[in-house]
């Protein structure tokens, strides 16, 4: 994935098919990451979460909220929502969300930037996230920069 590389101004940003707010599923609904994106520390990917996670609160077709209610008629067709993957890695690298946030404690906004604070759903990466940035992450916590470990 060509992706994994740009940022900001280098990447154009994707149109998302929904509103979504991180900051009020996070602040106002208390809601923790590992909840929808279940994933982070269990398995190498963390990925999109969609109607399976969202059915368990979106069900009311009536909502006021329009994103809400936009949800709700996805999980009542039973539609997934085409949302669009902005973070990627490409195939030639390895990369475990799983030995990032549970083993090593690496919280979201490390490299998701404020996450929680976010009332857009994501348009482009928060950061380059490239060699030299992974590199640079291994030094500053002592951790091994051998060649076999993420490209393999």
């Amino acid at each position: 994935m060509l992706f994994f590389s740009l940022s900001g101004s280098d990447f154009p940003e994707l149109s998302q098919p929904l509103p979504y707010s991180h900051k009020t599923h996070v602040e106002e609904l208390e809601i923790a990451c590992e909840d929808c994106h279940a994933n982070t520390r269990t398995h190498e990917r963390a990925l999109i979460p969609n109607i399976d996670t969202c059915s368990v609160c979106h069900v009311d077709t009536e909502a006021e909220d329009p994103g809400s209610r936009a949800v709700a008629e996805y999980v009542e067709r039973e539609q997934r929502i085409p949302w669009r993957q902005v973070h990627g890695i490409p195939d030639y690298a390895y990369f475990s969300h799983r030995r990032h946030v549970a083993l090593a404690g690496i919280d979201c906004p490390t490299c998701h930037g404020p996450v929680r604070e976010m009332e857009s759903p994501f348009a482009q990466p928060f950061l380059r996230m490239d060699m030299d940035w992974c590199v640079s992450c291994h030094e500053e916590r002592s951790v091994s920069n051998d060649c076999y470990n993420c490209h393999r």
